[in-house]
């Protein structure tokens, strides 16, 4: 047993459109989508310099190869060119750093954090704050530089 659909037929054997009733259309028109990209792509990079952290400083030149990424946002650590201890993008004294440190890292899952000094400041002054990332309860520390500084090796590339 087969079942059907019966249409009737108009004047001359024509099907009959109802009103407002048009073809389907073929083609996909893009531009809406094109429109939808390019203000996506305004957006990422108006908003890309901004998902850096927010403190200046003039990082010293390495040949070291970048540390893989992290699922937790790492904790970043900064020393400017004044000698100011930053967490993030807020002021510590040195004196507070470590019980800051410590409230901090009884929160995170990771142990890793990034030392940012800027290049004008002491080595003594990096190696105190480091020990104070370690007394803190960070024992995963990455100094963090910026690419292109000499390679050391002779080798020119």
């Amino acid at each position: 047993m087969v079942a059907g659909v019966i249409q009737k037929s108009g004047e001359n054997g024509r099907r009959r459109r109802g009103r407002g009733r048009s073809r389907p259309m073929a083609e996909i028109n893009v531009t809406p989508f094109v429109d939808v990209m390019l203000v996506l792509l305004i957006i990422f990079m108006v908003a890309a310099p901004l998902m850096t952290v927010g403190v200046p400083v003039e990082l010293p030149k390495t040949a070291a190869n970048a540390l893989p990424g992290e699922e937790e946002e790492p904790l970043s650590v900064t020393i400017t060119s004044e000698g100011v201890v930053m967490i993030q993008t807020t002021e510590v004294a040195r004196d507070e750093l470590i019980g800051r440190l410590r409230a901090i890292a009884a929160e995170r899952d990771s142990t890793r954090v990034y030392l940012r000094a800027d290049g004008v400041v002491p080595y003594a002054d990096v190696m105190q704050v480091m020990g104070a990332l370690n007394r803190g309860g960070f024992s995963n520390i990455g100094l963090v530089t910026d690419t292109g500084g000499p390679d050391l090796d002779n080798r020119g590339g």
